[in-house]
């Protein structure tokens, strides 16, 4: 079987702020695995209806939620994440911290644009990592968008204060 990805809050909601989601269903489907702490991330005041989106990808089957027990190496890991790092690493959202342990002990990918807080715990745990843009660029290749489809995606989502690192899809397909 090809790898669980493990979404985070912003790489999610980048595609459920604008509707795109069926995207990853396309790409993804049977692998998407949206923890626990990122659906309730989801479920705050103003974002009700992104959590919506979420539900319709879990009643579909097109997604699953997962959670992180107790007693667990997931947990051992996402409480350091949350509450005791490492000397020199700083502490992460819940979300965040989560989608890491899952796809650490599930040999899974992780989906996230937040590489700031995120790219020395990818780095110590050797993760697989995705973001916003590389989502979209396996979707051109795959024949699902074209460029200008992209382009279009990524302004919406620059529209809906999602962080991507360029202006444009373009500018992000010439420097990958």
């Amino acid at each position: 079987m090809t790898e669980p990805l493990f979404f985070d809050n912003d790489c999610l909601s980048a595609f459920l702020w604008t509707g795109d989601e069926s995207l990853l269903v396309k790409l993804y489907l049977g692998r998407i695995m949206i923890p626990m702490h990122v659906y309730i991330e989801l479920s705050s005041p103003g974002v009700e209806h992104l959590r919506r989106r979420v539900d319709l990808l879990l009643s579909s089957g097109n997604a699953v939620q997962i959670s992180i027990e107790s007693d667990t190496k997931a947990y051992t890991i996402y409480r350091k994440l949350t509450s005791e790092p490492d000397a020199g690493h700083k502490i992460i959202g819940k979300g965040e911290a989560a989608a890491i342990a899952l796809a650490k002990c599930n040999d899974g990918i992780l989906a996230s644009n937040n590489l700031k807080d995120i790219a020395d715990y990818v780095s110590d745990y050797g993760l697989q990592h995705l973001t916003t843009g590389d989502i979209l660029k396996e979707a051109l290749e795959r024949g699902f968008i074209d460029e200008v489809q992209g382009n279009l995606i990524w302004s919406k989502m620059l529209a809906k204060r999602r962080k991507l690192g360029f202006v444009f899809f373009s500018d992000f397909l010439a420097a990958n």
